[in-house]
């Protein structure tokens, strides 16, 4: 029963009785079974409709099947592909919540008594390929053989359907036979092995010494299974499964010695591997650990086991095939290292199977002399902890493909006003443009010198505060006194040095928003802002930053370095924090000087165009200083990077709470500019303008030089007198 199958020279020879899979085959849906005789016991008048595949199957296979044997037989492809958004909206289709994990879905196990389900989710739906399997009582299944049960379960009004519906039967004698030798043969095999540590001192170490494992103690093979098959002097390796974790099969490990003092491995499997998923090691695996060391060879975990102590399991086939009936059984762990071997291929099949698992929980430890396989690292007295803690990480953390950022993106568009941001109740005609205030984004806020730049952003972020959105302001310019004093006279919408009783009353509502302030005043190092900001955030969960203003950032910094070079480094590292802390921050600019008849442009923002290019939002608070009507201020967006809308709009100041407001529709005209390429338009019309009328006064200089140049040459000696 032994002979033939291993090439010849090997210590031992084996050979697997059976041609056929230990596995039986199953039909397309459990409903054949189930519901064959409930369907021919139906009145005539029911109509077959209600059950289309299993109508189609019994119209289409009615009679006798004739099987043909060859591996081909074995291989079931889906009637239509499937996807893991059609899987998705089925399952929200019938109210079943899902958890999204890195290879499969998980829900509810519909095969669970209700009161033992819990919030287990412990059926696990293969994301390609709808594969189903319930890991409480390994009941597994098609995407159709799920469907079925759940159309079944919702027309019986049924909770629970017994594990029992969607077992295989063999669909001949002689397949039934077959399984059934199979079994015998495990069983046989087992029983004839002996445990290694029941073998004499001397014959444990040749046995050990046959197999390079001189270095793995005794205590690993047992508490791993390990048996000795004495007749072919061959390793068995257990596999243990099912309910009752019985014995489904074993693989036998041979050794044979080469010319070049190395030893090779030959192995076989009962039932045969095609049909051989043993995740060696894995019982031994608790549903608490978080970190498992995947590795290509028994060996190799046993190898990795005793040296860290870490969970390892052993792929079935090696570094060949990751069969995709594996992945429930992964789901668990949050990191996985991938140890497949020392070889190039076994460093290939790493790059792959991460892809299967899922690449931001794994890690690969790459071949090379310092990294062999587990069981060589350890006869070579190397640190296996140290290796595995050298990983790399599969995905690299600033690569992403859109496969990771699928359902980022589904979420934006369902949530499209989530996304938007928090709105504004006091500006409507800034959440038309802006839409919201958003995280992780840098707004630049500018207007003239004197033009109410404080009180219109201590406004803004006051309307956000009280919409629950934490908020920190650095008031460089103005001490914190007098800005509290200015917010909470725009909280009351009156003022309180005028109803002085009233004090407590808004004082106490306004102590309850989410509102800090930092305690400096003047100039300040960036680093030193930055600190505290970071501090902030983690302390206090900051969503929006303030400050006011540039300039006063560049007091203490590097007076070698050119100023424009010192903004440009703090606009960076402001957009930096921003991004990593998920925080929007408000940086206000002062703008450089222009002419009091002049519109401020993106252009006037004062330094280079580091800030404009920088910035999430451009806002600019314009002010007609030769006006004194109630129209003299407006708001305009010049860049607004979420969806590009600009405009502008006009404000009046209320002096009395320290507030601005839109004014009523037709007193005054709305502009808009709809687009950005109009305002860029409008940019460089200004531009050229202003180009013009530099050129026009250089040849106004230079006329004045040309008319008093002949003046001074008329007496060239009176300079001598």
């Amino acid at each position: 029963m032994w002979r033939g199958l291993l090439p010849k020279g090997t210590t031992c020879i084996l050979q697997v009785a059976a041609k056929r899979f230990l596995h039986h085959r199953r039909f397309p849906s459990f409903c054949v079974r189930r519901l064959t005789q409930r369907l021919l016991q139906r009145p005539p008048e029911t109509p077959w409709v209600l059950y289309p595949r299993v109508k189609s199957y019994l119209l289409a296979h009615s009679g006798t099947r004739a099987y043909k044997k060859d591996t081909k037989s074995a291989v079931e492809f889906p009637v239509s592909p499937i996807t893991v958004t059609d899987i998705k909206q089925y399952l929200r289709s019938k109210d079943i919540p899902f958890h999204d994990g890195y290879s499969c879905l998980h829900i509810p196990s519909i095969f669970v008594e209700l009161s033992a389900r819990k919030d287990s989710f412990s059926l696990f739906i293969d994301k390609t390929t709808g594969q189903f399997l319930c890991k409480d009582t390994l009941v597994e299944g098609s995407w159709e053989d799920l469907q079925d049960c759940l159309e079944v379960m919702q027309k019986d009004e049924q909770d629970v359907l017994s594990p029992h519906v969607l077992l295989g039967y063999p669909e001949s004698l002689e397949e039934e036979e077959e399984r059934e030798r199979e079994l015998r043969e495990v069983q046989r095999i087992w029983s004839s092995s002996v445990p290694l540590t029941d073998l004499p001192e001397d014959e444990a170490q040749l046995i050990k010494s046959m197999f390079q494992i001189t270095k793995v103690s005794n205590a690993t093979l047992k508490k791993f299974g390990v048996r000795l098959f004495k007749p072919t002097k061959s390793l068995v390796f257990p596999w243990f499964g099912g309910p009752v974790s019985s014995l489904k099969g074993v693989k036998l490990l041979s050794a044979q010695s080469t010319d070049t003092e190395k030893v090779t491995y030959n192995e076989a499997t009962v039932p045969k591997c095609n049909s051989y998923y043993n995740l060696f090691g894995l019982p031994l695996v608790s549903r608490m650990d978080s970190e498992v060391v995947l590795t290509g060879h028994e060996l190799d975990t046993l190898a990795v086991s005793q040296a860290t102590g870490l969970p390892s399991v052993a792929l079935p086939r090696g570094v060949s095939c990751l069969p995709p009936v594996l992945l429930p059984y992964l789901e668990q762990f949050k990191r996985v290292t991938l140890w497949l071997g020392g070889d190039i291929r076994s460093w290939e099949a790493s790059k792959i199977f991460s892809r299967k698992l899922g690449l931001r929980r794994c890690s690969l430890v790459r071949p090379g002399e310092s990294r062999p396989c587990p069981v060589e690292a350890l006869a070579q007295g190397k640190n296996l902890s140290q290796i595995i803690k050298s990983s790399i990480p599969a995905a690299h953390k600033s690569i992403v493909s859109f496969k990771q950022l699928r359902e980022d993106v589904y979420g934006e568009l369902v949530n499209t006003d989530q996304v938007a941001g928090v709105k504004w109740t006091r500006f409507l005609e800034l959440n038309r443009i802006l839409k919201g205030h958003r995280k992780g984004e840098l707004t630049v806020f500018t207007g003239p010198t004197g033009s109410g730049k404080t009180t219109f952003i201590s406004e803004v972020a006051l309307d956000l505060c009280m919409q629950g959105v934490n908020t920190l302001w650095g008031s460089f310019e103005i001490n914190n006194v007098r800005l509290a004093k200015i917010m909470l006279t725009q909280f009351a919408m009156q003022r309180l040095e005028e109803n002085l009783e009233q004090y407590d009353f808004w004082a106490d509502k306004f102590e309850e928003l989410p509102l800090y302030f930092m305690t400096f005043h003047g100039q300040q190092n960036i680093k030193t802002v930055l600190d505290t900001m970071q501090h902030a955030v983690y302390l206090y969960d900051i969503n929006h930053v303030i400050i006011d203003n540039l300039q006063f950032m560049m007091g203490q910094e590097n007076l070698s370095v050119d100023k424009f070079a010192v903004q440009d480094h703090i606009i960076g590292a402001f957009r930096k924090f921003a991004t990593n802390s998920s925080c929007h921050v408000t940086l206000i600019i002062h703008p450089r000087k222009e002419e009091d008849d002049r519109e401020l442009q993106t252009a006037s923002i004062f330094g280079s165009a580091k800030a404009s290019q920088e910035a999430d939002n451009v806002l600019i608070l314009q002010e007609k200083k030769l006006v004194t009507c109630p129209g003299r201020r407006s708001l305009q967006v010049t860049k607004n990077r979420f969806d590009g809308d600009v405009g502008i709009f006009p404000l009046d100041f209320i002096k009395s709470s320290l507030t601005f407001s839109t004014p009523i529709k037709g007193k005054h005209k709305l502009r808009k500019v709809a687009t950005k390429l109009e305002n860029e338009e409008a940019e460089l019309a200004v531009k050229r303008e202003e180009a013009k009328k530099e050129k026009e006064e250089v040849k106004k200089e230079k006329a004045a030089k040309a008319t008093k140049t002949p003046r001074t040459m008329k007496n060239p000696t009176r300079g001598n007198e």
